[in-house]
Order: C-alpha cells, then structure tokens, then sequence
C-alpha cells in the first residue's frame, strides 16, 4: 500500500529507534526523512542501512548553508551515499554549490524557502526584508529554481502558487507542515491537511508527529495513504 508521495520524518533520538519505527512501519511506508537532529545519532549510518539493507528512498534533510566551496564539499560527501534529496538554503549562491556537488549522481538538491515554523513576527526578528511571508516565500522558491535546484520546500500554502511558476514546470515541491485533520499542529505555523497540499501541486508530503507520536504508528500512516489516494 505504500506510496512514496508520502515522506515519514524520523525525528526521533537516535538510528536505533529510527529503525525501530521504520520496522513498525514496515511496507506501509518506502520514503523516510532523517534530519539534522539525528545526525549524531547515527543519522547517516541510518540513512545508509534503509537505502541499502531495506530499499527505501531516503531524504537527507540538513538544510545546508555557507560558503559555495564548503556546500559543494559537503554535497559531494554526501552524494556518495547513492540518497534521494538532500535539502540545503534556497539562496542561489548556495544551490549552484550543492548542484556542483551533486554532478554526476541522482541526487535531487531542493531549496529550502522559509521555514514552515516561522511567521512574520520570526521574519521581523530575524531582520528578513518586510513583506508577505507567502510573497517572499514564492520569491525565493523562484530563485532557488532558476539557481538550478530540483524542487523546493515549502508549506502547503504556498506550493499551488510555487506550481504556477514558470521556473517550477518539471521540478519538484516537498510540503513538510502537513498534518491531517484533527492532528495536532506542534510548532507549525503553515499547515493543511494531505489532500489539500497535494491538490495544490506538492509531489512530496513530510508527516512526523502524527504518525511517530500515534499509538500505532503504520494504522496513523496507512490512514495518510488512504487519503492520498483519493487525490
């Protein structure tokens, strides 16, 4: 039953216990997230034993930024990893680097827009220029894909607007911030349920909580897979 539009974030302490879910979730499930917070938890060991040991896709996200020389090093270590997508900052300079890293593997590179945990109040802060945070969020994902990225990250929210952009025809858009009806919403502040961000263009959903966090975790996805499936 599984389908690979859906991506379970394993945001748990360490490749231990994201193994673990990965074997509750057994073949309901064929594409994970491992992100920076398990990096020193046997992140990429885990990453690794999914991709080789159990075939599924794998999506690194580490949301990398700095200077072109460094995120073209990085990319290409991590490239030899035969993985998936690996997110980095969507600013051009750092996307051309990650794509130069890349060169030659399957790798997917997608640029991280504004973060689906951040509001205007966060952008003020943070001394990003004023604006809409969904105008700027289509203005970046812009950039980020005529800077040669193969998909974008962004809240669901914002992807039927990134869809009709020219620079997006063929490439990919990854929605984390999904949570199905009723789910709680955690620290995300740009949400909509599975079937609408898919509706809206997204090729990619990133569920975390509300399948790691659930009592039975492959009944709360096979329900997200039911869902999806009427799109």
């Amino acid at each position: 039953m599984s389908d690979d539009r859906l991506i379970v974030a394993l945001d748990v302490p360490n490749a231990l216990a994201g193994l673990s879910l990965a074997e509750r979730l057994g073949d309901a499930v064929s594409f994970y997230k491992i992100g920076l917070g398990m990096l020193t938890g046997g992140g990429l060991a885990l990453a690794n034993e999914l991709k080789q040991d159990h075939g599924k896709r794998i999506f690194l996200d580490m949301k990398l930024f700095d200077i072109g020389a460094t995120v073209e090093a990085a990319v290409r270590g991590l490239a030899q990893f035969d993985l998936d997508f690996l997110t980095v900052h969507g600013d051009p300079h750092v996307v051309r680097a990650a794509k130069e890293g890349a060169a030659g593997k399957d790798l997917k590179i997608l640029g991280v827009t504004v973060l689906t945990s951040l509001d205007r109040a966060d952008l003020d802060a943070a001394m990003i220029k004023p604006g809409d945070v969904l105008e700027i969020t289509v203005e970046r994902a812009a950039r980020a894909l005529e800077a040669g990225a193969d998909g974008v990250i962004a809240s669901p929210r914002e992807a039927k607007l990134i869809r009709a952009l020219p620079e997006a025809a063929g490439k990919l858009i990854v929605t984390p911030g999904v949570r199905p009806a009723g789910a709680a919403l955690g620290d995300q502040k740009r949400v909509a349920t599975p079937a609408a961000a898919l509706t809206d263009g997204a090729d990619h959903l990133v569920v975390g909580r509300p399948i790691w966090q659930a009592p039975d975790p492959r009944a709360a996805a096979e329900a997200v897979l039911q869902e999806i499936a009427t799109v």
